[in-house]
């Protein structure tokens, strides 16, 4: 599974000879020298220059970044952890020999939530500190994990600031969930003899061609990496090419699809099904800019077959929240939204879902389910959060994201791929004109769920298994 030496990626393995004769294959162990060719060149050399490069052009852009950032927030509504957080997080005094779980934001959050949890089933007494990247992240990770874990921002990754989280935390593991791959914190977890594992794994071609034209300054700084859990052999591949060595790679399975779907009753429940009317529902999840507009009108297209669904609406990004609403306003739509909904409404057509942590939990009242960030191209969201219901989905093409997910859900029946606005709406209007075929793949989608059930635990075995053994070599 390791990759070979060659043109394409030349510095990402070389081939040394060892004392029998036999060839061996190092991690960016050489460089090409114009004339002789291979030179040998230690990793710790590579390594320190690489890091020395990164920390370079952090430090130059960082005063560039911040009020650009600052600017885009400001206009777009989003929010994110203040700039002090990220430089001096706040951690209270804990027991060393913990394990340091770091998540960018919601979904990696639950899959985090999910690791917590088997580890404190599995009777694990040491502390775990969960850091968040988003501000809706590390909300949702303060509302779900803070009975069984430490909860803290995301250090900048600059010295100063990885390196007193490290002296506050002096965990024995860090975890880094799916490719937050930041050089200076997984440099400074080596340099105190921590192991770093990356768990749920992935990685697209796409990120593999842009680590490869980085190879001579991203090679030695992937080095740090002890245990790279992945979702499937394709992702165990992707990450071999990068030079990565073979035995540190394993497949444990994706951990999305250990979810159960959660029975507390929401507290708009009732409210939103006689707004509905007896109507069926549509649960228009996690959608991005431009979708809504798309399922309104597909929604529209399809009540000319039937009676068009009561629809569920929650936008992906909390800063999205008032521009949708002034969207459903625009277009004439009766709606009611989440954070006003004890309003004196009688009527309407769409229920606005402008909260965190709930969409989960709101698939269990659709008749069918449309997953966003498919129809524009940004790669799609998780459709499994409806399938553990037995809600049958429907996405755009656009779902390189949870590509493998969908290949089975679309092959098992589960789901549908819808090129447009017209395929959204002939899905609609097909699964509303026949509930019993929505139901059976609703059936389909659920079985997926069921068979794929498991990675948590192989995953929390791998951990373990890695902190009794320590760093890999």
């Amino acid at each position: 599974m390791a990759a070979k030496p060659g043109a394409e990626h030349p510095v990402t393995a070389t081939t040394t000879e060892t004392d029998s004769g036999s060839g061996s294959e190092d991690l960016a162990s050489g460089i090409r020298h114009p004339v002789s060719g291979w030179v040998k060149v230690s990793l710790p050399v590579m390594a320190a220059a690489s890091l020395w490069l990164y920390r370079v052009l952090f430090h130059a852009l960082l005063p560039l970044a911040v009020p650009l950032l600052w600017l885009r927030d400001r206009v777009g509504g989003k929010s994110r952890p203040p700039l002090r957080a990220r430089l001096v997080p706040e951690i209270p005094a804990i027991e060393p020999g913990g394990i340091w779980i770091q998540a960018v934001s919601v979904g990696e959050v639950e899959l985090g939530r999910r690791l917590v949890r088997e580890l404190r089933d599995r009777q694990w007494e040491p502390p775990v500190v969960v850091s968040v990247t988003t501000a809706t992240g590390l909300a949702l990770a303060r509302r779900t994990v803070t009975d069984a874990a430490t909860v803290t921002t995301c250090p900048l990754d600059l010295p100063g600031a990885v390196s007193r989280v490290f002296d506050l935390v002096r965990p024995q593991l860090l975890v880094l969930v799916e490719t937050e791959l930041w050089p200076e914190l997984m440099h400074q977890a080596s340099s105190r003899g921590i192991p770093v594992a990356v768990v749920n794994g992935r990685l697209s071609e796409s990120s593999v061609n842009r680590y490869r034209r980085l190879g001579r300054i991203m090679a030695p700084l992937l080095e740090p990496l002890s245990l790279i859990l992945v979702r499937d052999p394709s992702d165990a591949v992707r990450f071999a090419s990068l030079g990565i060595p073979e035995h540190r790679i394993q497949v444990t399975g994706n951990i999305k699809y250990d979810l159960e779907p959660d029975p507390t009753p929401l507290p708009w429940g009732t409210r939103v099904r006689a707004l509905a009317g007896g109507r069926p529902v549509l649960v228009a999840g996690s959608t991005m800019d431009g979708e809504e507009s798309l399922v309104l009108d597909a929604v529209e297209a399809a009540g000319k077959r039937g009676p068009a669904p009561f629809v569920i609406m929650a936008p992906r990004h909390p800063e999205r929240f008032a521009s949708v609403a002034e969207l459903l306003d625009r277009r004439g739509v009766e709606f009611v939204r989440r954070s006003e909904q004890m309003a004196d409404t009688e009527t309407a057509d769409v229920f606005l879902l402008d909260t965190i942590g709930e969409l989960a939990r709101a698939y269990q009242m659709g008749s069918l389910a449309f997953i966003g960030g498919s129809l524009v191209a940004t790669g799609g969201h998780n459709p499994l959060e409806p399938a553990v219901w037995g809600i049958p989905v429907v996405s755009g093409c656009h779902v390189f994201n949870f590509q493998e997910v969908y290949d089975e859900m679309v092959a098992a029946g589960g789901a549908r791929l819808a090129a447009d606005c017209a395929g959204l709406a002939s899905a609609i209007a097909d699964w509303l004109a026949d509930p019993a075929s929505a139901r059976a793949a609703g059936d389909a989608g659920r079985a997926v769920v069921e068979r794929n059930r498991g990675a948590t635990a192989r995953t929390v075995d791998a951990l373990l298994a890695l902190v009794d053994s320590g760093p890999s070599d």
